[in-house]
Order: structure tokens, then C-alpha cells, then sequence
């Protein structure tokens, strides 16, 4: 028999309740808020992901709420009512073409896809509207499906159902955008692989929104980065305050973990920066700044030159961009 005595990490019995709470994580993060104790279970999204329609509109826990986003993840989860039709007759290289692409209402398109394609697609990029006023058209029922799709791109008659520009004027100005946007990003967040990403365009009119949603349908822990890009290249005379000259891309992961970036290969003007003067045995180098400002606790140490001279430490206010056993042991 074995005295029970504290665990070695190796032999420590597994933590069930981080790993429920890892695994409701990947599958749901919207279902885990911050509670009063810790992470704690949104109730009203449960019941909703199980289809209980008795749920209120109260959801009083941290993060982005809104009119609507009930309804909206209720969408997300209704079956779609379209079908996907090929039309050879219309596409180039049919047998043997490798790519595709569909036209049609995104969102019925999104779930079509599901059956597919959830959980095998690498990377996803979309350019939504980016709510400046008139640069997407709703329908005043708020019915999102295929037959919308089919009035707003005049395949059918409106049968006298009112379609109204999302203006600034407005009362449900970001209301509508997010009741829009919500269901399609939890749709592509379940296409996903667990090593996928996805990139989205949005200008300063949202982008705080977005994040805020994407933090609610990703987790927080799944942000990656807000790319900026610079859009324009000169001023604009006519601009009121300040020539905005820049857009971003929000970037998550479904598992930030398991994603990394595949780097393009340096360029032969990059390659030539660096150099081996010393024949060291690791490559060619080129000398850089070895000093940070941001404190971390192994990040002063002295330091001994190849001349034998001994460096005490960083400069005041800095510390040394490596750890001393990154460095190496003795500091050399």
C-alpha cells in the first residue's frame, strides 16, 4: 500500500473540471462567461443551443449584448431551406476543376456547406458591409433566408415586402449589422478546422463591435491580431477631421494553440543582411539590440564579451531581450 501524499505531476490525478471546461470551450464558447467565482455557465445560451424557445432576452453577463442576438443564434441553428444546383453549363473545366464556387444568400450557403464541409476548411476571409450607412440593404421582417436573397438580387417580385437602406439615422444602426453578422460567424466557426483561421475586413465603424462578437463566437483566448492596412496612398481633401487612410483585418483562430502562420521565405535583399565574419557554427548573423524595455523577471544578468570583459547588466530601465538560459548559463 501507498501513503497518499501530494502528487507528482507525472502521477497527479486529471483535473475533470478544467478539462469539461476545455471542452465546452472548443465547442461553445459563447456558453462560458466570467463569473463572480471564476467561469461560470450562461444558462439562457444553453438552453438556447438546445432549442428551448423559452428563453428571455435577459442576458445580464459580461460581453457584447444587443436586441436580437437571441433570435440571431436561433437562426444560426435553423435548418437551411435552399439547394445547392450545379450548373456545368455555366462553369469552366467541370470534371476536373478542383475549386468552387456558389452563388446565393451567404447564410443559407454557410449551412448548406455544414454537412461538408465542418471542421476540414483551413482558412476563411470575408469582406462583410461595413455598416457606413447605406452599404447594406435588410428586409423589415428580419425572415434572413433564400427567398430575401432572391428580391434583394431581383430574381423575384418583392411582393410588397419594404427592403430600407441601414442608415446612420437609424435606431437599430449596429442592431441590425450585428443581427446580420452574428449567425454567419457562428456558422464559419464550425467549418473550421482546429488548426483553421479566419480573417475578416472592417473599417473603424464596427471594429469594436466585431471584436466584441468575435471574442463571444471564438473566445478571447482565440484572438490573434487586428491586422492594419493602409487602403490609400494619398490624403483626402474632402475629409472633415483627419484623412483616414487605413483598414483593418481581425484575425482568430478556432484554437490559437494549434495555429501558426506559414512565413513567406526571405528575399535575396533580406538574405543579404546577414553575414558569418566569425565562421559561427550556428550561421550567418547581423548585430541587433539585445536590450527591451518591458520587465520581466529573468531579464538582468551580466553578461561576458568574447574579449573577457563582463557587461554587469542591461541599461537602466531596460532588460535583456532573452532569458540568461536562453543566453546561455554563464552568460556567454
Amino acid at each position: 500500500m501507498q501513503n497518499l501524499t501530494n502528487a507528482d505531476p507525472e502521477t497527479k490525478s486529471p483535473d475533470f473540471v478544467a478539462e469539461n471546461i476545455a471542452r465546452l470551450r472548443a465547442l461553445f464558447p459563447e456558453l462560458l462567461t466570467e463569473g463572480k467565482e471564476g467561469v461560470a455557465v450562461n444558462l439562457d445560451v444553453l438552453k438556447q443551443l438546445v432549442g428551448d424557445k423559452t428563453v428571455t432576452d435577459a442576458e445580464e453577463k459580461y460581453g457584447l449584448n444587443w436586441h436580437g442576438k437571441r433570435m440571431a443564434r436561433r437562426i444560426a441553428l435553423t435548418p437551411s431551406t435552399g439547394t445547392l444546383r450545379p450548373c456545368p453549363e455555366e462553369s469552366v473545366d467541370w470534371d476536373t476543376t478542383r475549386n468552387l464556387m456558389i452563388e446565393g444568400d451567404n447564410l443559407e450557403v454557410l449551412k448548406l456547406l455544414q454537412k461538408s464541409y465542418a471542421g476540414k476548411v483551413k482558412l476563411i476571409y470575408i469582406d462583410p458591409p461595413y455598416n457606413t450607412g447605406k452599404d447594406f440593404v435588410y428586409p423589415d421582417n428580419f425572415q434572413d433566408n433564400i427567398r430575401n436573397y432572391l428580391q434583394l438580387t431581383g430574381q423575384v417580385g418583392e411582393g410588397g415586402q419594404k427592403l430600407t437602406s441601414n442608415t446612420e439615422s437609424s435606431g437599430r444602426f449596429h442592431t441590425d449589422w450585428l443581427n446580420m453578422m452574428y449567425p454567419r460567424l457562428k456558422l464559419a466557426r464550425n467549418l473550421l478546422r482546429d488548426d483553421g483561421v479566419i480573417f475578416v475586413s472592417i473599417a473603424d465603424h464596427e471594429i469594436h463591435n466585431l471584436r466584441s462578437k468575435m471574442d463571444d463566437v471564438f473566445g478571447q483566448e482565440n484572438f490573434v491580431a487586428s491586422v492594419v492596412w493602409q487602403k490609400v496612398y494619398s490624403p483626402k481633401n474632402s475629409a472633415r477631421h483627419f484623412s483616414e487612410d487605413h483598414d483593418y483585418v481581425v484575425v482568430y483562430a478556432k484554437n490559437a494553440d494549434k495555429w501558426t502562420p506559414n512565413l513567406l521565405p526571405r528575399t535575396e535583399e533580406m538574405e543579404a543582411r546577414y553575414s558569418n565574419p566569425d565562421n559561427d557554427p550556428r550561421g550567418p548573423w547581423k548585430p541587433g539590440d539585445l536590450s527591451a524595455r518591458n520587465y520581466y523577471g529573468d531579464g538582468t544578468y551580466p553578461i561576458t564579451c568574447p574579449s573577457g570583459r563582463t557587461i554587469s547588466g542591461p541599461p537602466p530601465g531596460n532588460y535583456w531581450r532573452v532569458s540568461q538560459e536562453k543566453f546561455g548559463v554563464d552568460g556567454r
